[in-house]
């Protein structure tokens, strides 16, 4: 049972139902501002039913895949919600990615027709060649030229109907970091539902304004920061890409009270030279994700801000999140996750069959179920039923439930470092090295040794200015850790291989050594 848990979820419209619920409501709301452009509700409700109208008009139809290869942008919520509202699922594509990583989501999805600007065209007309791709929409960096497409286009929404249950809203790419990307096949009703959970959660209210600087094309930036705000009828200020300057300046000309980062991300803030220039005091709450939270930013931002930074938890294929802190000052727990969403239900398993559920306190592999879940991996069978049993799914993460239900997460499955037959979970060595003062990144992975297995390596950031050696790290971490654990050798890098979300690329740095 969840401590966050109030009003029932009632997921039984549509993804695109809360847009068109919201411009009911409240037409002449700002929904979102961006540089040079802010959409009320009532004329965002509008694109979009003009773009799923031209998309129709296209030859899209219900059960089609339509990818947006976009930034952060007015056209990628328009085109977002048109595409829905079309009836098709939507597969969106990091525009960082190359000619093979594109063509890989677009092969692999089957999409029928792409979104993008025209700086991407170059790179999507080769990527069409080996795709069965037939509709390139090009679209301008500057927003009117976007909307001027579908002008001719009716207002109206598309006569198209949605079984939210079963339809698919998204099919989500998993960030790579462990192989070969898999799509989780995203629901209306599990995107509606992990929307109003996480509004819940978070207290959110239709006078919130949301900083969406997390990538849109990344499930954790879709739900926190598009489809969350949307169902609450709040503002949105629309960053094309974080930048540190950007962000400050935003929250303190549109009075942000929410925002959902990575703990990058506020290390950065916290480490601009021009923090004390800007008034932070309108946040309300931030949730960090995607990575551990390193206790003294927790404790840093809350102080400069004077509200909550707390952290949360989800994965892809749950839309994502499950778990997160109470946005109560008083209740935020330092290292742990938090406690369940609304209507999910959680248990620990055993790491080795993920068949018998262990006790309060114990270590074992976190098993989520909930409205929030995923219907399958697209077209991969065999990897669903590994992971989805009897509605329960296996994270992949190593965790442990305390006594009054908050989570705490040990270390992912797939790092864990096996040294002369010990558990050896990175994260515990990582958040020693974070208390190091010199110490601003770092990751602990396993190097194979012919003896004892693998042994632990460190990988570090020092902070600029700081200074420290490898037997000064060592030494720092393995004098508070029992010997199996010790760290065995240490690699100084400038800056830590990320993906979008902001985790780190553990499998790049395995691969170093």
């Amino acid at each position: 049972m969840s401590d966050l848990s109030s009003p029932p979820i009632h997921a039984t419209e549509s993804l695109h139902g809360l847009l068109k619920k919201a411009a009911k409501t409240n037409p002449d709301k700002t929904a979102l501002v961006s540089a040079t452009l802010e959409v009320t509700y009532g004329e965002l409700d509008a694109f979009a039913n003009q773009f799923g109208n031209e998309l129709v008009k296209r030859g899209v139809v219900k059960g089609d895949r339509v990818a947006l290869l976009l930034p952060n942008s007015p056209q990628f919520v328009a085109s977002f919600f048109g595409a829905l509202k079309a009836g098709a699922t939507v597969t969106a594509i990091n525009p960082l990615h190359r000619e093979r990583e594109v063509t890989y989501q677009l092969l692999d999805s089957g999409a029928k027709a792409i979104v993008t600007l025209e700086s991407h065209k170059p790179l999507v007309d080769k990527a069409k060649e080996n795709t069965p791709l037939e509709h390139i929409i090009v679209t301008a960096t500057d927003e009117d030229t976007f909307f001027g497409l579908t002008k001719e286009a009716s207002s109206n929404k598309p006569d198209v109907y949605i079984n939210p249950d079963e339809d698919l809203a998204a099919l989500q790419y998993t960030g790579g970091t462990t192989g070969t990307p898999k799509a989780a096949m995203l629901t209306h009703r599990n995107l509606t539902a992990n929307a109003a959970q996480f509004a819940q959660a978070i207290k959110g209210t239709s006078s919130d304004v949301f900083l969406t600087a997390l990538p849109l094309f990344h499930i954790y930036g879709l739900t926190t920061s598009l489809t969350t705000p949307v169902s609450l009828g709040a503002k949105m200020m629309l960053l094309p890409k974080f930048e540190p300057a950007k962000a400050l300046e935003a929250i303190q000309r549109h009075k942000v009270t929410v925002f959902c980062g990575v703990p990058t991300m506020y290390q950065y803030l916290l480490a601009s030279p021009d923090l004390e220039r800007y008034d932070l005091r309108s946040i309300r709450v931030c949730i960090s994700g995607a990575a551990p939270l390193p206790p003294q930013v927790q404790k840093c931002f809350m102080e400069v801000t004077g509200g909550v930074l707390a952290e949360g938890y989800g994965l892809s294929e749950a839309s994502p999140v499950t778990h997160c802190s109470p946005v109560e000052r008083v209740r935020v727990r330092v290292g742990s996750v938090g406690l369940p969403l609304p209507e999910t239900e959680v248990r620990i398993v055993d790491a080795e069959t993920g068949t018998r559920t262990l006790q309060v306190g114990e270590v074992g592999e976190l098993a989520v179920k909930g409205l929030q879940v995923m219907a399958g991996y697209w077209n991969r069978p065999a990897e669903t039923a590994s992971v989805l049993r009897d509605g329960w799914l296996l994270t992949g993460d190593i965790a442990r439930i305390d006594s009054d239900s908050y989570l705490v997460i040990v270390d992912r499955k797939k790092d864990l470092i096996k040294h002369n037959g010990y558990s050896v979970y990175p994260r515990e060595l990582e958040d020693i090295l974070y208390e190091h003062p010199a110490v601003k990144q770092c990751a602990v992975v396993g190097k194979a040794d012919a003896k004892a297995g693998e042994n632990p390596v460190a990988y570090v950031v020092l902070k600029e200015g700081s200074a420290a050696s490898t037997e000064e790290i060592k030494s720092y971490v393995n004098g508070k850790v029992a010997a199996y654990k010790a760290v065995r050798e240490v690699i100084f890098l400038q800056e830590l291989p990320l993906n979008a979300a902001g985790k780190v690329l553990k499998r790049n740095l395995r691969e170093r050594i």
